[in-house]
């Protein structure tokens, strides 16, 4: 090379792309596919071992979490607060007292009737809790709610339980909702992973209608397995295998049971759980502190009663549960408005 020959070019490194919250994306991911490779091979099993496992811990998870949410005063939304806790209380009354009601003072020919009552109910709550809300925020457009609370009543006079199994299946779904929602508010970078992996959530349950559809239903006719398929609406989709549909419901429930345990708490929860400065109804007084202490002792308590009876006699527990669980089901309605 002559001895004034400029040097060759050298090319600029090329920049590595670096996705944020691509290791949280990463474990949604992870947590998704386990949950759906155990839930399509065992799927009765499996279904036991979450409930077991998760029922209690994530309910207790979501109480703590919705009360670091609320206001220490409620203000303006006193009336949406207080219709929502009364249609929390009574429709969960009036759902476990449906059983009774068709057993002991109608008998089966009022099915129908009784279920689609519970169901109007359930929608004109949902429609006037939409409409306060829409009018304390400018930005929430609630005018379309009669309309859709009409229209989906009629359908509900159609076919009275149809609207309960939507509701079986739309519900674990709510978890990841609010998961998106926490990520707005605190790391909203991490957004776009996240969603990326939340596709994955459909594209298993299309996986597991592919390989499961044509499965023979579950083999035993044990009162746990009956009922394990009837809640994941085995008594209202007849003709569908109920390996398909006890794999995909427990794949649905695991889903949500790691968003409340795991990873909502993760970017959600500013503290332990046990640390109370970060609930403003505890930092209004001592009275309140202790007050809010003995809810979440109370609410252990609970967790361990639960996994006791699960051990004493899993079937009829699991059975009391999920009737009592539409509490929690309800409650997220109100608090997912009120996050808007």
């Amino acid at each position: 090379m002559p001895m004034n020959a400029a040097p060759p070019a050298v090319s600029p490194p090329i920049p590595a792309v670096r996705l944020p919250g691509l290791g949280f994306a990463a474990g949604f991911a992870g947590t998704a596919i386990l949950a759906a490779v155990l839930a399509g091979a065992l799927p009765v099993e499996f279904s036991i071992a979450t409930v077991f496992l998760f029922a209690g811990p994530h309910n207790w998870l979501e109480a703590r979490y919705v009360l670091g949410r609320l206001p220490a005063r409620v203000g303006k939304l006193r009336g949406f607060f207080l219709l929502s806790a009364a249609g929390i209380v009574g429709l969960t009354a009036g759902f476990a007292a449906l059983p009774w009601l068709v057993r002991e003072l109608t008998g089966p020919g009022l099915v129908g009737p009784l279920y689609a009552g519970w169901n109007t109910a359930f929608l004109f709550w949902v429609a006037t809790l939409v409409w306060m809300r829409s009018r304390t925020n400018p930005r929430f457009d609630g005018g379309w709610v009669w309309p859709a609370a009409f229209l989906l009543t009629a359908g509900v006079w159609l076919n009275p339980v149809a609207l309960n199994v939507v509701l079986v299946y739309l519900h674990p779904l709510v978890a990841i909702v609010l998961l998106d929602r926490e990520l707005t508010r605190s790391r909203r970078e991490w957004r776009p992973a996240y969603r990326g992996a939340v596709l994955l959530v459909p594209v298993l349950l299309g996986v597991l209608w592919w390989q499961l559809r044509d499965a023979p239903d579950l083999p035993g006719v044990d009162p746990l397995t009956a009922a394990i398929a009837g809640h994941a609406g085995a008594w209202f989709l007849d003709g569908v295998s109920t390996h398909f549909l006890v794999a995909a419901h427990t794949f649905l429930e695991m889903v949500h049971y790691g968003a409340w345990v795991v990873l909502i708490p993760l970017v959600g929860m500013r503290a332990w759980p046990w640390q109370l400065r970060t609930i403003p109804a505890a930092r209004r007084g001592p009275d309140w502190a202790r007050g809010v202490s003995a809810v979440l002792f109370a609410g252990l308590g609970v967790v361990v009663v639960l996994w006791a009876c699960f051990l004493r006699d899993y079937g009829t527990t699991r059975s009391v549960y999920f009737t009592v669980a539409m509490l929690h089901v309800l409650a997220e309605i109100p608090f997912l408005l009120r996050m808007v």
